[in-house]
């Protein structure tokens, strides 16, 4: 029963990031996301992800695996803003 709530709640957080993600796509707009925070929670989520892994615990890795793609998106988009279109 736990790992249903487990999977649930990692399915709740890691959708919250597709409508952001798919809105940075579209608009190219990253000037109010904060580089380091983006940068420390893409670093946070791939270590999750390791841990995920580590310990066999599949919500956690897929909640992970699905965040670290669609918040990578996001850093990528904001590092180019920050160093490319200068």
């Amino acid at each position: 029963m736990m790992e249903y709530v487990g999977f649930i709640a990692a399915s709740l957080t890691t959708l919250s990031f597709l409508p952001q993600t798919i809105k940075i796509i579209k608009t190219r707009d990253t000037k109010s996301i904060s580089l380091g925070m983006y940068m420390m929670f893409v670093l946070g989520v791939a270590f999750w992800l390791v841990y995920g892994l580590y310990t066999g615990d599949m919500p956690i890795i897929l909640a992970n695996f699905i965040t670290l793609i669609l918040s990578s998106v996001i850093l990528v988009f904001k590092i180019k803003e920050v160093f490319l279109e200068k």
